[in-house]
Parts: structure tokens; C-alpha cells; sequence
């Protein structure tokens, strides 16, 4: 328990660079996306589960695709603060989870980060509602399990920042898809969507504020990262 509490040394600046390069080569190739991809949709759904919770709503189930989508059912009142809460926590959920990350790397809590992250993955498992999300979340906490209880400080530093790198940098791109297929006519019930017949807002808006948190995620994020 001391390790986990305590602080690790921080990387060399080699190292932190390296991992930024290595969570891009993850996000940027699209083959090497729609494989990555899966971690975000974990986040994105997550997001989802952990606000309906905080706001007072029951949980149904979460559900993850092997296309990447994935479905969040939670039960309460359709409309208020709670509901859209819930709405906008999908593609927020990815960079302020990076962001936090960040910060506890900033403050070298390592194993902590790694710790942490592991909880989070078997909470959600027990809302899982279909095997091919109970197999990813277990293939990712498993992974994050066996790198926090088996490998040396260096292993882990590395393994963190990538993974911290990837929710930032992971968690812009979903959100210029979004936008282009509401361009060419698609998704027509995506969260901006619902979000804007909740509060009757344009989905333009909602969209504008999921740019500005993940793009304002990854600056704030990759400035604590990188010491600046």
C-alpha cells in the first residue's frame, strides 16, 4: 500500500516524448484506430455509467461493440440536469480522464495512476451486459493489473504515460468524426443530438463544447506531462 500511495521517480523527457509518439502511432493510422479505438469506447461509455450514477439515476447495463460503438441504458427522469449530465459525459469522458491522469503523473503517482485505473475497469465490468464487452474490459484491466503488480518502475512509467497520452490525443479524433458524419447526414441521434433536444441548444453548440474540453485536455494534459 506504501508503493501504491508513495511517489515514483519521474521518466527522462526522452521517454515522455517517446510515448506521446507511440499513443499517435495508436491514433492517427486509421487500420491501428479502429483496433485502438476500443479504449476510448471503454472511457466514452464509462463516462456515461459514472455520471448517471453520481446524478442519481440507475444503471442498467453497458454494452460494447465490436465495431467500437457501445450503449449506455440508465433509468430515472428523461429530461433535467441529471439526464444531461449523463448525455455529455461520453466524449468529454476520454480527455478528463487523460487530464487527470496527467496530473497525477505530474505529481510522479505512478503506481497510483495504474491503481486507480484498474478499480475503475472492474467496477465497469460488473455492468457489463454482453461478452464482447466483458472480454475487452477484462483484457484491459487484466493488462493494467498484471503491468501495476509485475514490472519495475520503468516498465510502468512507460505504460502509463503512453496510456495517458492515448485518452488525450484519443480522445480528440472521435469528436471530429462525429462532426463529419453529422455532416454528411449521419448519426442523427448521437449525444449532440440528444443533448440539444434536452436543453434546445444546437447540436453545433454541444459539439463546439466537446472540442473545446478535449482540445483544451490535451494542451493543459501534454503541458503537465511534459513539465512545462
Amino acid at each position: 500500500m506504501t508503493e501504491v500511495l508513495g511517489t515514483q521517480p519521474a521518466p527522462e523527457l526522452w521517454l515522455v516524448i517517446a510515448t506521446a509518439l507511440a499513443a499517435l502511432a495508436a491514433t492517427a493510422p486509421r487500420p491501428i484506430w479502429r483496433l485502438s479505438r476500443n479504449a476510448v469506447t471503454i472511457a466514452h461509455e464509462g463516462g456515461h455509467g459514472l455520471i448517471a450514477l453520481l446524478t442519481g439515476r440507475r444503471l442498467q447495463g453497458i454494452r460494447l461493440h465490436s465495431d467500437t460503438s457501445g450503449l449506455t441504458v440508465s433509468r430515472g427522469r428523461p429530461t433535467g440536469i441529471g439526464m444531461i449530465l449523463t448525455a455529455a459525459a461520453g466524449y468529454t469522458a476520454p480527455s478528463l480522464l487523460g487530464l487527470g491522469g496527467a496530473w497525477l503523473l505530474a505529481a510522479h503517482r505512478i503506481t497510483l495512476l495504474l491503481w486507480v485505473a484498474t478499480a475503475l475497469l472492474l467496477v465497469m465490468l460488473v455492468m457489463i451486459r454482453n461478452a464482447y464487452g466483458a472480454l475487452t474490459v477484462v483484457l484491459t484491466g487484466g493488462t493494467f493489473f498484471l503491468v501495476s503488480w509485475l514490472t519495475g518502475p520503468d516498465v510502468q512509467s512507460a505504460f502509463a504515460y503512453s496510456f495517458v497520452w492515448f485518452l488525450l490525443l484519443g480522445g480528440v479524433r472521435p469528436v471530429f468524426e462525429l462532426q463529419a458524419k453529422r455532416r454528411h447526414g449521419g448519426a442523427p441521434d448521437s449525444d449532440a443530438d440528444q443533448l440539444a433536444r434536452l436543453t434546445h441548444v444546437h447540436p453545433v453548440m454541444w459539439l463546439f463544447l466537446f472540442h473545446a474540453v478535449s482540445i483544451c485536455s490535451l494542451i493543459g494534459g501534454g503541458r503537465w506531462l511534459l513539465g512545462l
